[in-house]
């Protein structure tokens, strides 16, 4: 099953508990980082640029339900949006 990208106006759903806030993602990303190491050699990333990103799974972490998600809006996503052309 395709899990569906989140927006800024949509969250998930498990269609299964109604669950919104909790879920399991497994993903892959392409990344590249700067690292900031002191003189001890400790690091610290300071920077991230996400150069790809696929969400390879989703579990609800209520009932447990794998890949059980839809979009939904997210609270005030309606107001955000710039209304309609009137014209």
């Amino acid at each position: 099953m395709t899990v569906p990208a989140l927006t800024a106006e949509t969250r998930w759903r498990c269609t299964l508990c109604g669950n919104l806030t909790r879920f399991d993602v497994t993903r892959t990303a392409r990344v590249t980082e700067f690292l900031h190491f002191d003189l001890a050699g400790e690091s610290k990333v300071e920077e991230t640029e996400v150069l790809s990103e696929t969400v390879e799974s989703v579990r609800c972490r209520w009932c447990n339900a794998v890949d059980q998600v839809e979009l939904v809006a997210r609270p005030g996503a309606e107001e955000t949006q710039a209304p309609a052309d009137q014209g």
